[in-house]
């Protein structure tokens, strides 16, 4: 008797990989773009970070130290590879796609931290994400210290450039505010599914602002598994399905938002438009 083996979706490889506390990070980001490309090869994309590793390594001795190793990668990463930001088009949804940004060397922040963490841990560093407002860093933890780097160009920044770099999103805060919240809080390391969420998250709003309601719902589905308690996710999903005019899947998604978040300032209008929903 022949065997079968279920071919899982797209969705159901994403929830395989992020059920647990050690998602891989790599692998997790990589196949966000099968939304877009369901026949992306995958494992080719980590088979290709797996031979830009051998490379790096070839080029350190074994004594290396952090400081010649993180010099190494940097090199590499910017000089010989050339990666860096896409500004001419930094709202494409290309910008989030592993694959994408490997081919042009062209990425966000984000997505160039990804690939960067992966070589940095593979020579040993000591890297982590870190989830600051606005623009996505690494850091490195090096024996003096931790290096602090912007994944765009590879610059090291120091603490008055974060704190310049971090003033616009403290200006709506109150005295008390600021001072509770010092400079080292925003520089806390990223888990790989506060990395996966945040990349999620900037393709969502790029959906949302070409009402692209189709690729946003496919986004939020991904959201949602990584997220499973992050209610305005599933506000934002029954939004979204309700623009696409499918009533009953939008209502269910906006009466569990409502289920946890009946305080919410949007509570009133949401209910309104669940019956609304309902009666369509």
């Amino acid at each position: 008797m022949p065997l079968r083996y279920d071919v899982p979706t797209p969705l159901e490889y994403f929830a395989a990989l992020v059920q647990g506390d050690d998602v891989p990070l790599l692998e997790a980001a990589a196949c966000i773009a099968h939304d877009e490309e369901p026949g992306l090869d995958v494992q080719q994309i980590l088979g290709d970070m797996d031979q830009l590793q051998a490379r790096l390594r070839r080029r350190l001795p074994a004594d290396a130290g952090a400081l010649q190793r993180l010099g190494a990668l940097n090199q590499f990463f910017y000089g010989d590879l050339g990666f860096s930001g896409n500004l001419n088009d930094y709202y494409a949804p290309d910008n989030s796609y592993l694959h994408a940004v490997l081919r042009t060397r062209r990425g966000i922040p984000i997505s160039l931290a990804v690939l960067w963490l992966e070589l940095a841990q593979g020579v040993g560093l000591r890297a982590q994400g870190i989830a600051f407002p606005g623009h996505f860093l690494v850091k490195v933890l090096l024996p003096a210290g931790q290096v602090v780097i912007d994944p765009m160009t590879g610059e090291s920044l120091s603490r008055e450039a974060l704190a310049e770099r971090l003033e616009p999103f403290r200006r709506g805060a109150t005295e008390d505010a600021q001072h509770e919240a010092p400079l080292g809080l925003y520089l806390q390391a990223a888990t790989a599914r506060d990395i996966l969420a945040r990349m999620l998250r900037n393709l969502k709003e790029i959906h949302r602002a070409r009402e692209d309601w189709e690729r946003q719902v496919a986004v939020q589905d991904r959201l949602l598994v990584l997220l499973p308690d992050a209610w305005t996710e599933w506000r934002d999903r029954g939004l979204a399905r309700a623009e696409l005019g499918h009533h009953r899947q939008a209502a269910e998604d906006l009466e569990i938002y409502l289920a946890h978040a009946a305080q919410a300032d949007d509570a009133q209008a949401i209910t309104s438009l669940v019956g609304a929903l309902r009666r369509a």
